[in-house]
């Protein structure tokens, strides 16, 4: 059998930690040539590239912030110039504080919201644009089940996680006549440093009712992810589907 992603080319924000880091490596094993984008760790960023190329496939890392947009449009351009197309895009770059609503800064308020929400716009509009030209292409943005159950997390978070499911379905109808697809995973706590800022009770209560009885590993989302955007996932669109180990709570 194939690759799933022979020959494919991905953008992944987020992509030198935790779960971007994930997509980066499993997409590169499955035949994609991939670029993402990063905010500081130079060294992280040479580490994913690296990975990347272990797989014989072409890596190419930005260091841009999703918030930037002129900048972002600029990566994108110089992205498809490379590629020569851009088939793939995983919207997963994301921040979380640990703010509590009634001493919440309008300062944390609007870093969050502008990482989380105003990317998806920023990163998608242009590559959409592109992928409305060929015709062609698979959107794939990370949400989390904070998006759509009353957990313990921040209200900033939980409310820019659930404006990534409305413009998931939204988008998916516009998109699908020009053969682009649109879906999310709505992602439980997986073992990365966004999972380190929540509070020891929620991840305790987690493990505790999750039938897993764990925190899920970055790469159990990325076999599943690269499944999504394959063309092995033919008749999907406008979903959220929810990853996150049979948690209950």
């Amino acid at each position: 059998m194939s690759l799933l992603l022979e020959g494919k080319k991905a953008l992944i924000t987020g992509g030198s930690r935790g779960l971007g880091r994930a997509f980066c490596e499993i997409f590169a094993r499955e035949g994609a040539d991939v670029a993402f984008n990063y905010n500081s760790r130079d060294e992280k960023a040479r580490e994913v590239v690296e990975a990347i190329e272990s797989h014989g496939r072409k890596g190419l890392a930005y260091k841009v912030s999703v918030t930037d947009r002129p900048a972002i449009n600029k990566m994108v351009r110089e992205i498809h110039h490379e590629f020569g197309r851009i088939d793939i895009l995983i919207n997963n770059a994301a921040i979380n504080r640990a703010d509590n609503f009634a001493t919440m800064t309008e300062n944390s308020w609007n870093h969050v919201i502008d990482t989380n929400i105003n990317s998806l716009f920023n990163v998608t509009k242009p590559v959409f644009k592109y992928m409305l030209r060929q015709r062609a292409g698979q959107i794939l943005n990370i949400s989390s089940i904070g998006a759509i159950r009353a957990l313990p997390t921040s209200v900033h978070y939980a409310t820019s996680k659930a404006a990534v499911i409305g413009f998931t379905k939204c988008l998916s109808r516009e998109a699908a006549p020009f053969g682009v697809t649109v879906n999310a995973i709505a992602a439980g706590i997986f073992d990365t440093e966004l999972a380190d800022m929540l509070p020891d009770r929620l991840s305790g209560m987690y493990r505790f009712w999750a039938a897993k009885g764990r925190n899920g590993r970055p790469e159990e989302l990325a076999e599943f992810a690269a499944f999504m955007v394959s063309e092995r996932n033919s008749f999907m669109a406008g979903e959220v589907v929810t990853v996150d180990g049979g948690a209950v709570v």
